[in-house]
């Protein structure tokens, strides 16, 4: 998927009102991610991403910090923050770059980051643009 595909598809299903929501979006949802989960299965994902999304992943990483636990609440408060927005809006939009993370990948890679969340942000990352949360 090319990255006007990726933050089109941000952007349509999350219902944002511009291109640079979705790409703040994006970037918050894949720091956050990347936050959570190992440098290796971070380097995989951000492989599989587009450059410029990639970034955001590779951005967190190189900077090397022990994977950090948290679950779905920390998860969409640091959204919010990074974003620059309220919580509600932060967990639909986070919902959404996982579904379309899961639709940009092979290999699984989104299983592996999903296997080291806790059951709650799991659950919220499977929701996509139709679940609840």
């Amino acid at each position: 998927m090319k990255h006007d595909a990726f933050i089109g598809q941000v952007q349509d299903r999350a219902r944002l009102d511009s291109r640079g929501n979705a790409e703040a979006f994006t970037r918050a949802t894949l720091e956050t991610i990347a936050e959570r989960i190992n440098p290796d299965l971070a380097d995989d994902l951000a492989a599989q991403l587009p450059q410029e999304i990639g970034e955001n992943v590779r951005r967190v990483t190189d900077q090397w910090v022990p994977t950090q636990r948290f679950g779905q609440d920390e998860f969409v408060r640091r959204v919010a923050e990074r974003a620059h927005s309220d919580e509600p809006q932060a967990a639909y939009a986070a919902r959404v770059v996982f579904e379309i993370l899961d639709e940009a990948t092979t290999g699984n890679v989104m299983g592996k980051v999903r296997e080291g969340m806790p059951e709650d942000l799991r659950e919220f990352s499977l929701a996509g643009s139709s679940g609840n949360a």
